[in-house]
Protein backbone atom coordinates (compact mmCIF):
# COMPACT_ATOMS: atom_id res chain seq x y z
CA UNK A 1 0.00 0.00 0.00
CA UNK A 2 2.86 2.35 0.77
CA UNK A 3 4.42 1.51 -2.59
CA UNK A 4 1.13 2.32 -4.34
CA UNK A 5 1.02 5.65 -2.53
CA UNK A 6 4.61 6.51 -3.45
CA UNK A 7 4.21 5.52 -7.10
CA UNK A 8 1.13 7.70 -7.33
CA UNK A 9 3.11 10.42 -5.57
CA UNK A 10 5.73 10.18 -8.31
CA UNK A 11 3.01 10.46 -10.96
CA UNK A 12 1.65 13.46 -9.04
CA UNK A 13 5.03 15.18 -9.14
CA UNK A 14 5.39 14.50 -12.86
CA UNK A 15 1.96 16.04 -13.51
CA UNK A 16 2.73 19.01 -11.26
CA UNK A 17 6.03 19.63 -13.05
CA UNK A 18 4.23 19.68 -16.40
CA UNK A 19 1.60 22.11 -15.06
CA UNK A 20 3.53 24.57 -12.86
CA UNK A 21 7.18 23.92 -13.82
CA UNK A 22 9.89 25.58 -11.72
CA UNK A 23 9.01 29.29 -11.84
CA UNK A 24 8.22 31.78 -9.08
CA UNK A 25 4.65 30.56 -8.55
CA UNK A 26 5.90 26.98 -8.28
CA UNK A 27 8.44 28.05 -5.65
CA UNK A 28 5.62 29.79 -3.73
CA UNK A 29 3.41 26.69 -3.83
CA UNK A 30 6.17 24.36 -2.66
CA UNK A 31 6.85 26.64 0.32
CA UNK A 32 3.12 26.79 1.16
CA UNK A 33 2.92 22.99 0.83
CA UNK A 34 6.05 22.31 2.89
CA UNK A 35 4.97 24.28 5.97
CA UNK A 36 1.92 22.15 6.94
CA UNK A 37 3.80 19.04 5.79
CA UNK A 38 6.67 19.89 8.14
CA UNK A 39 4.31 20.44 11.06
CA UNK A 40 2.50 17.24 10.11
CA UNK A 41 5.69 15.38 11.05
CA UNK A 42 5.31 16.86 14.53
CA UNK A 43 1.57 16.50 15.05
CA UNK A 44 0.80 13.41 12.98
CA UNK A 45 3.11 10.53 12.05
CA UNK A 46 6.24 12.09 13.53
CA UNK A 47 6.73 13.19 17.12
CA UNK A 48 3.08 12.66 18.04
CA UNK A 49 3.00 9.10 16.69
CA UNK A 50 6.27 8.20 18.40
CA UNK A 51 4.83 9.38 21.74
CA UNK A 52 1.24 8.18 21.22
CA UNK A 53 1.81 4.63 19.91
CA UNK A 54 3.93 3.38 22.87
CA UNK A 55 1.44 4.76 25.40
CA UNK A 56 -1.52 3.36 23.48
CA UNK A 57 0.25 -0.02 23.15
CA UNK A 58 0.82 -0.05 26.89
CA UNK A 59 -2.85 0.74 27.59
CA UNK A 60 -3.84 -2.04 25.21
CA UNK A 61 -1.34 -4.49 26.76
CA UNK A 62 -2.25 -3.80 30.37
CA UNK A 63 -5.71 -2.25 30.35
CA UNK A 64 -9.22 -2.76 29.04
CA UNK A 65 -10.84 -1.60 25.80
CA UNK A 66 -12.70 1.06 27.79
CA UNK A 67 -9.37 2.44 29.06
CA UNK A 68 -8.03 2.61 25.50
CA UNK A 69 -11.18 4.44 24.36
CA UNK A 70 -10.86 6.88 27.22
CA UNK A 71 -7.26 7.63 26.22
CA UNK A 72 -8.19 8.09 22.55
CA UNK A 73 -11.01 10.54 23.39
CA UNK A 74 -8.82 12.74 25.56
CA UNK A 75 -5.89 12.71 23.16
CA UNK A 76 -8.24 13.73 20.35
CA UNK A 77 -9.53 16.61 22.47
CA UNK A 78 -6.06 17.86 23.35
CA UNK A 79 -4.62 17.50 19.85
CA UNK A 80 -7.65 19.02 18.13
CA UNK A 81 -7.80 22.08 20.39
CA UNK A 82 -4.11 22.91 19.86
CA UNK A 83 -4.36 22.49 16.11
CA UNK A 84 -7.50 24.62 15.76
CA UNK A 85 -5.82 27.45 17.65
CA UNK A 86 -2.64 27.13 15.59
CA UNK A 87 -4.58 27.07 12.32
CA UNK A 88 -6.47 30.28 13.17
CA UNK A 89 -3.26 32.07 14.17
CA UNK A 90 -1.35 31.03 11.03
CA UNK A 91 -4.18 31.91 8.64
CA UNK A 92 -4.47 35.35 10.25
CA UNK A 93 -0.71 35.88 10.34
CA UNK A 94 0.22 34.28 7.00
CA UNK A 95 2.52 37.16 5.89
CA UNK A 96 4.59 36.70 9.05
CA UNK A 97 4.79 32.95 8.41
CA UNK A 98 5.98 33.59 4.85
CA UNK A 99 8.65 35.96 6.14
CA UNK A 100 9.85 33.32 8.63
CA UNK A 101 9.99 30.38 6.24
CA UNK A 102 10.86 32.15 2.97
CA UNK A 103 12.48 35.51 3.86
CA UNK A 104 14.17 35.66 0.47
CA UNK A 105 10.75 36.10 -1.17
CA UNK A 106 10.50 39.58 0.36
CA UNK A 107 12.55 40.97 -2.54
CA UNK A 108 9.91 39.71 -5.00
CA UNK A 109 6.45 41.08 -4.02
CA UNK A 110 4.58 38.85 -6.47
CA UNK A 111 6.22 35.68 -5.16
CA UNK A 112 5.76 36.80 -1.53
CA UNK A 113 2.05 37.57 -2.02
CA UNK A 114 1.48 34.28 -3.82
CA UNK A 115 3.13 32.30 -1.03
CA UNK A 116 1.10 34.16 1.61
CA UNK A 117 -2.19 33.48 -0.17
CA UNK A 118 -1.37 29.82 -0.72
CA UNK A 119 -0.37 29.33 2.94
CA UNK A 120 -3.84 30.53 3.95
CA UNK A 121 -5.34 27.85 1.71
CA UNK A 122 -3.02 24.96 2.55
CA UNK A 123 -2.43 25.40 6.28
CA UNK A 124 -5.81 24.01 7.48
CA UNK A 125 -4.57 20.75 5.93
CA UNK A 126 -2.44 20.40 9.08
CA UNK A 127 -5.51 20.06 11.32
CA UNK A 128 -7.08 17.48 9.04
CA UNK A 129 -3.97 15.39 8.41
CA UNK A 130 -2.99 15.41 12.10
CA UNK A 131 -6.37 13.98 13.07
CA UNK A 132 -5.81 11.47 10.27
CA UNK A 133 -2.45 10.70 11.90
CA UNK A 134 -4.21 10.07 15.22
CA UNK A 135 -6.48 7.62 13.45
CA UNK A 136 -3.49 5.96 11.77
CA UNK A 137 -1.74 5.54 15.13
CA UNK A 138 -4.79 3.74 16.51
CA UNK A 139 -5.10 1.47 13.46
CA UNK A 140 -1.36 0.68 13.40
CA UNK A 141 -1.45 -0.21 17.10
CA UNK A 142 -4.09 -2.78 16.28
CA UNK A 143 -1.98 -4.09 13.36
CA UNK A 144 -4.31 -2.56 10.75
CA UNK A 145 -1.39 -1.31 8.62
CA UNK A 146 -2.98 -1.35 5.17
CA UNK A 147 -5.56 1.42 5.73
CA UNK A 148 -3.14 4.09 7.04
CA UNK A 149 -0.63 3.10 4.35
CA UNK A 150 -3.28 3.52 1.63
CA UNK A 151 -4.61 6.84 2.98
CA UNK A 152 -1.90 9.06 1.36
CA UNK A 153 -3.08 7.78 -2.02
CA UNK A 154 -5.99 10.21 -1.68
CA UNK A 155 -3.62 13.18 -1.43
CA UNK A 156 -1.99 12.17 -4.69
CA UNK A 157 -5.33 11.59 -6.41
CA UNK A 158 -6.64 14.98 -5.27
CA UNK A 159 -3.51 16.83 -6.41
CA UNK A 160 -3.44 15.04 -9.76
CA UNK A 161 -7.10 15.95 -10.23
CA UNK A 162 -6.44 19.56 -9.23
CA UNK A 163 -3.56 19.82 -11.69
CA UNK A 164 -5.38 18.21 -14.62
CA UNK A 165 -8.92 19.50 -14.10
CA UNK A 166 -8.75 22.38 -11.64
CA UNK A 167 -5.83 24.33 -13.13
CA UNK A 168 -7.98 25.58 -16.01
CA UNK A 169 -10.18 27.47 -13.53
CA UNK A 170 -7.30 29.59 -12.23
CA UNK A 171 -5.10 32.19 -13.87
CA UNK A 172 -2.19 30.71 -11.93
CA UNK A 173 -2.39 26.87 -11.84
CA UNK A 174 -0.47 26.69 -8.55
CA UNK A 175 -3.59 27.97 -6.74
CA UNK A 176 -5.54 24.95 -7.97
CA UNK A 177 -2.95 22.71 -6.34
CA UNK A 178 -3.30 24.63 -3.07
CA UNK A 179 -7.04 23.95 -3.00
CA UNK A 180 -6.31 20.33 -3.93
CA UNK A 181 -4.20 20.01 -0.76
CA UNK A 182 -7.10 21.22 1.40
CA UNK A 183 -9.62 18.89 -0.25
CA UNK A 184 -7.21 15.99 0.20
CA UNK A 185 -7.08 16.61 3.95
CA UNK A 186 -10.85 16.22 4.21
CA UNK A 187 -10.90 13.08 2.07
CA UNK A 188 -8.07 11.38 4.00
CA UNK A 189 -9.73 11.99 7.37
CA UNK A 190 -13.17 10.81 6.27
CA UNK A 191 -11.68 7.68 4.65
CA UNK A 192 -10.43 6.29 7.98
CA UNK A 193 -13.62 6.86 9.99
CA UNK A 194 -15.39 3.57 9.08
CA UNK A 195 -12.35 1.53 10.12
CA UNK A 196 -12.13 3.30 13.49
CA UNK A 197 -15.80 2.59 14.02
CA UNK A 198 -15.11 -1.06 13.24
CA UNK A 199 -12.63 -1.13 16.14
CA UNK A 200 -15.14 0.80 18.28
CA UNK A 201 -12.48 3.47 18.80
CA UNK A 202 -14.03 6.40 16.94
CA UNK A 203 -12.77 9.41 18.95
CA UNK A 204 -15.27 11.60 20.82
CA UNK A 205 -13.01 14.53 21.76
CA UNK A 206 -12.81 15.34 25.47
CA UNK A 207 -10.60 18.21 26.65
CA UNK A 208 -8.82 16.97 29.77
CA UNK A 209 -5.22 18.14 30.11
CA UNK A 210 -4.90 16.49 33.53
CA UNK A 211 -5.59 12.96 32.24
CA UNK A 212 -2.58 10.76 32.97
CA UNK A 213 -2.27 9.39 29.43
CA UNK A 214 -2.38 12.89 27.90
CA UNK A 215 0.29 14.16 30.30
CA UNK A 216 2.53 11.19 29.52
CA UNK A 217 2.16 11.70 25.77
CA UNK A 218 2.94 15.41 26.09
CA UNK A 219 5.97 14.61 28.20
CA UNK A 220 7.21 12.15 25.61
CA UNK A 221 6.24 14.29 22.63
CA UNK A 222 8.07 17.45 23.68
CA UNK A 223 11.58 16.03 23.23
CA UNK A 224 10.43 13.76 20.41
CA UNK A 225 9.71 16.87 18.34
CA UNK A 226 13.46 17.37 18.11
CA UNK A 227 14.40 13.72 17.85
CA UNK A 228 12.02 12.80 15.02
CA UNK A 229 11.98 16.01 13.04
CA UNK A 230 15.67 16.69 12.54
CA UNK A 231 15.61 15.83 8.85
CA UNK A 232 12.44 17.89 8.36
CA UNK A 233 13.91 20.89 10.19
CA UNK A 234 16.99 20.58 8.02
CA UNK A 235 14.85 20.53 4.87
CA UNK A 236 13.00 23.62 6.06
CA UNK A 237 16.29 25.37 6.72
CA UNK A 238 17.19 24.45 3.16
CA UNK A 239 13.97 26.13 1.99
CA UNK A 240 14.73 29.29 3.95
CA UNK A 241 18.22 29.54 2.44
CA UNK A 242 16.99 28.49 -1.01
CA UNK A 243 14.54 31.41 -0.99
CA UNK A 244 17.61 33.68 -1.30
CA UNK A 245 19.01 31.67 -4.22
CA UNK A 246 18.01 32.06 -7.90
CA UNK A 247 14.39 31.43 -8.87
CA UNK A 248 13.83 27.72 -9.36
CA UNK A 249 16.07 26.62 -6.48
CA UNK A 250 13.14 25.67 -4.24
CA UNK A 251 11.56 23.69 -7.09
CA UNK A 252 14.81 21.92 -8.00
CA UNK A 253 15.23 20.85 -4.39
CA UNK A 254 11.60 19.71 -4.22
CA UNK A 255 11.74 17.52 -7.34
CA UNK A 256 15.07 15.92 -6.38
CA UNK A 257 14.03 15.41 -2.77
CA UNK A 258 10.82 13.71 -3.87
CA UNK A 259 12.74 11.23 -6.01
CA UNK A 260 15.21 10.46 -3.24
CA UNK A 261 12.27 9.95 -0.87
CA UNK A 262 10.69 7.31 -3.12
CA UNK A 263 12.73 4.38 -1.75
CA UNK A 264 12.67 6.03 1.68
CA UNK A 265 8.88 6.14 1.74
CA UNK A 266 8.24 2.84 0.01
CA UNK A 267 10.45 0.82 2.30
CA UNK A 268 12.02 2.57 5.29
CA UNK A 269 8.95 4.50 6.45
CA UNK A 270 6.79 1.39 6.04
CA UNK A 271 9.36 -0.71 7.91
CA UNK A 272 9.62 1.82 10.73
CA UNK A 273 5.82 2.01 10.97
CA UNK A 274 5.51 -1.77 11.23
CA UNK A 275 8.27 -2.34 13.80
CA UNK A 276 7.24 0.51 16.12
CA UNK A 277 4.17 -1.23 17.65
CA UNK A 278 6.10 -4.53 17.79
CA UNK A 279 9.03 -2.93 19.60
CA UNK A 280 6.66 -1.16 21.99
CA UNK A 281 4.91 -4.44 22.87
CA UNK A 282 8.24 -6.28 23.21
CA UNK A 283 9.48 -3.60 25.62
CA UNK A 284 6.24 -3.66 27.60
CA UNK A 285 6.52 -7.46 27.81
CA UNK A 286 10.17 -7.16 28.98
CA UNK A 287 11.54 -9.20 26.08
CA UNK A 288 14.96 -7.61 25.28
CA UNK A 289 16.25 -10.47 23.12
CA UNK A 290 13.36 -10.26 20.66
CA UNK A 291 13.63 -6.44 20.77
CA UNK A 292 17.31 -6.61 19.75
CA UNK A 293 16.63 -9.22 17.06
CA UNK A 294 13.86 -7.06 15.56
CA UNK A 295 16.18 -4.04 15.35
CA UNK A 296 18.97 -6.09 13.79
CA UNK A 297 16.61 -7.55 11.19
CA UNK A 298 15.31 -4.06 10.33
CA UNK A 299 18.85 -2.67 9.84
CA UNK A 300 19.73 -5.53 7.46
CA UNK A 301 16.55 -4.99 5.47
CA UNK A 302 17.29 -1.28 5.14
CA UNK A 303 20.81 -1.90 3.82
CA UNK A 304 19.48 -4.47 1.37
CA UNK A 305 17.40 -1.71 -0.28
CA UNK A 306 19.25 1.51 0.59
CA UNK A 307 22.66 0.66 -0.85
CA UNK A 308 21.46 -0.25 -4.39
CA UNK A 309 18.94 2.60 -4.33
CA UNK A 310 21.71 5.07 -3.51
CA UNK A 311 24.02 3.83 -6.25
CA UNK A 312 21.21 3.69 -8.82
CA UNK A 313 20.02 7.24 -8.08
CA UNK A 314 23.54 8.65 -8.33
CA UNK A 315 24.19 6.92 -11.66
CA UNK A 316 20.73 7.34 -13.20
CA UNK A 317 19.84 10.81 -11.90
CA UNK A 318 19.96 12.57 -15.33
CA UNK A 319 17.88 10.02 -17.27
CA UNK A 320 15.38 9.62 -14.44
CA UNK A 321 14.78 13.37 -14.16
CA UNK A 322 14.72 13.78 -17.94
CA UNK A 323 12.23 10.95 -18.41
CA UNK A 324 9.87 12.10 -15.69
CA UNK A 325 9.98 15.89 -15.86
CA UNK A 326 11.56 17.25 -19.06
CA UNK A 327 9.16 18.75 -21.57
CA UNK A 328 11.26 21.60 -23.00
CA UNK A 329 8.87 24.34 -21.86
CA UNK A 330 7.83 24.26 -18.20
CA UNK A 331 10.90 22.15 -17.34
CA UNK A 332 13.92 22.77 -19.59
CA UNK A 333 17.44 21.34 -19.86
CA UNK A 334 18.80 23.77 -17.24
CA UNK A 335 16.17 22.64 -14.72
CA UNK A 336 17.17 19.01 -15.35
CA UNK A 337 20.87 19.79 -14.90
CA UNK A 338 20.28 21.70 -11.66
CA UNK A 339 17.92 19.05 -10.26
CA UNK A 340 20.48 16.36 -11.10
CA UNK A 341 23.04 18.01 -8.84
CA UNK A 342 20.70 18.13 -5.85
CA UNK A 343 19.29 14.63 -6.50
CA UNK A 344 22.78 13.13 -6.42
CA UNK A 345 23.56 15.03 -3.24
CA UNK A 346 20.35 13.83 -1.56
CA UNK A 347 20.94 10.28 -2.81
CA UNK A 348 24.30 10.16 -1.04
CA UNK A 349 22.41 10.49 2.25
CA UNK A 350 19.72 7.93 1.47
CA UNK A 351 21.32 5.14 3.52
CA UNK A 352 21.40 7.41 6.58
CA UNK A 353 17.85 8.69 6.03
CA UNK A 354 16.55 5.13 5.86
CA UNK A 355 18.53 3.87 8.85
CA UNK A 356 17.19 6.71 11.00
CA UNK A 357 13.64 5.47 10.31
CA UNK A 358 14.39 2.11 11.96
CA UNK A 359 16.93 3.20 14.59
CA UNK A 360 14.82 5.97 16.14
CA UNK A 361 11.98 3.57 17.10
CA UNK A 362 14.56 1.70 19.18
CA UNK A 363 14.51 4.70 21.52
CA UNK A 364 10.87 5.76 21.22
CA UNK A 365 9.50 2.27 21.84
CA UNK A 366 11.32 2.37 25.21
CA UNK A 367 9.90 5.85 25.83
CA UNK A 368 13.42 7.29 25.77
CA UNK A 369 13.02 10.69 24.14
CA UNK A 370 15.96 12.49 25.74
CA UNK A 371 18.74 10.74 23.80
CA UNK A 372 17.28 11.40 20.32
CA UNK A 373 16.84 15.06 21.35
CA UNK A 374 20.53 15.45 22.11
CA UNK A 375 21.41 13.68 18.88
CA UNK A 376 18.94 15.79 16.94
CA UNK A 377 20.39 19.05 18.23
CA UNK A 378 23.90 17.92 17.27
CA UNK A 379 22.74 16.94 13.78
CA UNK A 380 20.94 20.27 13.28
CA UNK A 381 24.03 22.19 14.35
CA UNK A 382 26.15 20.17 11.91
CA UNK A 383 23.66 20.83 9.14
CA UNK A 384 23.68 24.58 9.72
CA UNK A 385 27.48 24.73 9.75
CA UNK A 386 27.70 22.66 6.57
CA UNK A 387 25.04 24.81 4.88
CA UNK A 388 27.25 27.85 5.32
CA UNK A 389 30.40 25.94 4.39
CA UNK A 390 28.92 24.56 1.15
CA UNK A 391 26.32 27.05 -0.08
CA UNK A 392 28.38 30.25 -0.07
CA UNK A 393 31.26 29.02 -2.24
CA UNK A 394 29.07 26.86 -4.51
CA UNK A 395 26.68 29.77 -5.13
CA UNK A 396 29.41 32.37 -5.51
CA UNK A 397 31.59 30.48 -7.98
CA UNK A 398 29.20 28.13 -9.81
CA UNK A 399 25.63 29.31 -9.01
CA UNK A 400 24.73 25.87 -7.65
CA UNK A 401 24.15 26.73 -4.01
CA UNK A 402 21.10 24.47 -3.86
CA UNK A 403 23.39 21.44 -4.30
CA UNK A 404 25.27 22.51 -1.19
CA UNK A 405 22.01 22.51 0.76
CA UNK A 406 21.23 18.94 -0.28
CA UNK A 407 24.77 17.75 0.45
CA UNK A 408 24.75 19.33 3.92
CA UNK A 409 21.44 17.64 4.70
CA UNK A 410 22.84 14.25 3.66
CA UNK A 411 26.00 14.56 5.73
CA UNK A 412 24.04 15.72 8.77
CA UNK A 413 21.83 12.63 8.39
CA UNK A 414 24.90 10.41 8.67
CA UNK A 415 25.84 12.16 11.90
CA UNK A 416 22.31 11.60 13.18
CA UNK A 417 22.22 7.95 12.15
CA UNK A 418 25.66 7.14 13.55
CA UNK A 419 24.87 8.68 16.94
CA UNK A 420 21.55 6.82 17.14
CA UNK A 421 23.31 3.54 16.33
CA UNK A 422 26.06 4.20 18.86
CA UNK A 423 23.47 5.00 21.55
CA UNK A 424 21.59 1.76 20.94
CA UNK A 425 24.84 -0.23 21.10
CA UNK A 426 25.92 1.58 24.26
CA UNK A 427 22.61 0.78 25.97
CA UNK A 428 22.95 -2.84 24.80
CA UNK A 429 19.54 -2.51 23.16
CA UNK A 430 20.93 -3.30 19.72
CA UNK A 431 23.08 -6.41 19.43
CA UNK A 432 24.35 -7.62 16.07
CA UNK A 433 23.19 -11.13 15.23
CA UNK A 434 25.65 -13.64 13.69
CA UNK A 435 26.28 -13.57 9.94
CA UNK A 436 26.99 -9.89 9.30
CA UNK A 437 30.27 -10.55 7.51
CA UNK A 438 28.67 -12.92 5.01
CA UNK A 439 25.70 -10.58 4.56
CA UNK A 440 27.93 -7.56 3.75
CA UNK A 441 30.05 -9.61 1.35
CA UNK A 442 26.99 -10.73 -0.60
CA UNK A 443 25.65 -7.18 -0.57
CA UNK A 444 28.91 -5.73 -1.94
CA UNK A 445 29.14 -8.33 -4.71
CA UNK A 446 25.54 -7.77 -5.84
CA UNK A 447 25.94 -3.98 -5.89
CA UNK A 448 29.20 -4.12 -7.88
CA UNK A 449 27.47 -6.26 -10.49
CA UNK A 450 24.50 -3.87 -10.63
CA UNK A 451 26.70 -0.79 -11.06
CA UNK A 452 28.61 -2.44 -13.91
CA UNK A 453 25.35 -3.20 -15.76
CA UNK A 454 23.92 0.31 -15.22
CA UNK A 455 27.06 2.02 -16.52
CA UNK A 456 27.19 -0.28 -19.52
CA UNK A 457 23.59 0.42 -20.55
CA UNK A 458 23.48 4.12 -19.78
CA UNK A 459 23.28 6.32 -22.86
CA UNK A 460 24.57 9.89 -23.08
CA UNK A 461 22.31 12.55 -21.56
CA UNK A 462 21.99 14.61 -24.74
CA UNK A 463 20.32 11.65 -26.41
CA UNK A 464 17.75 11.48 -23.63
CA UNK A 465 16.81 15.13 -24.19
CA UNK A 466 16.08 14.51 -27.88
CA UNK A 467 14.10 11.30 -27.43
CA UNK A 468 10.33 11.15 -27.05
CA UNK A 469 8.81 10.45 -23.65
CA UNK A 470 7.86 6.93 -24.74
CA UNK A 471 11.38 6.07 -25.89
CA UNK A 472 12.91 7.54 -22.73
CA UNK A 473 10.49 5.59 -20.53
CA UNK A 474 11.12 2.31 -22.36
CA UNK A 475 14.91 2.67 -22.22
CA UNK A 476 14.85 3.73 -18.54
CA UNK A 477 12.59 0.78 -17.73
CA UNK A 478 15.02 -1.55 -19.50
CA UNK A 479 18.00 -0.17 -17.57
CA UNK A 480 16.22 -0.35 -14.19
CA UNK A 481 14.92 -3.86 -14.86
CA UNK A 482 18.37 -5.07 -15.91
CA UNK A 483 20.01 -3.50 -12.86
CA UNK A 484 17.42 -4.93 -10.45
CA UNK A 485 17.57 -8.34 -12.13
CA UNK A 486 21.34 -8.54 -11.86
CA UNK A 487 21.29 -7.29 -8.26
CA UNK A 488 18.78 -9.85 -7.01
CA UNK A 489 20.20 -12.55 -9.27
CA UNK A 490 23.66 -12.17 -7.75
CA UNK A 491 22.17 -12.19 -4.25
CA UNK A 492 20.42 -15.48 -4.99
CA UNK A 493 23.54 -16.91 -6.63
CA UNK A 494 25.53 -15.91 -3.55
CA UNK A 495 23.19 -17.92 -1.33
CA UNK A 496 20.56 -15.44 -0.13
CA UNK A 497 17.12 -17.06 0.22
CA UNK A 498 13.68 -15.68 1.01
CA UNK A 499 13.69 -17.36 4.42
CA UNK A 500 16.81 -15.31 5.28
CA UNK A 501 14.81 -12.11 4.84
CA UNK A 502 12.02 -13.02 7.25
CA UNK A 503 12.04 -11.58 10.78
CA UNK A 504 13.94 -13.70 13.31
CA UNK A 505 10.81 -14.58 15.25
CA UNK A 506 9.02 -15.65 12.04
CA UNK A 507 11.99 -17.82 10.98
CA UNK A 508 12.03 -19.59 14.36
CA UNK A 509 8.27 -20.10 14.20
CA UNK A 510 8.53 -21.51 10.68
Amino acid sequence: MTMLSRVLGLIRDVVMARVIGADGAADAFFVAFKIPNFLRRLFAEGAFAQAFVPVLSEYRQRGSHAAVKELVDRVAGALGSVLILMTVLVVMGAPVVTMIFAPGFASDPAKFDAATSMIRITFPYLLLISLTGLSAGILNSYDRFAIPAFTPVWLNICLIGAALAGAAWFTEPAYALSWGVLVAGVVQLVFQIPFLMGLKLMPRPVLDWHYDGVKRILKLMTPAIFGVSVSQVNLLLDTVIASFLPTGSVSWLYYSDRLSELPLGVFAVALGTVIMPSLSRQHAADNPDTFAATLDWAVRMVLLVAVPATLALVILAPPILTTLFYDGSQIDARDIAMSTLSLRAYALGLIAFMLIKVLAPGFFARQNMVTPVRIGIIAMAVNMVLNIAFVIPLHHYWQVGHMGLALATSLAAYVNGYLLFRGLRRDKVYRAAPGWGLFLGRLALANLAMVAVLLMLLARLDQWLTWSFTLRALWLGLICSAGAGVYFGVLVAAGVRWRDLRPVRARHAG
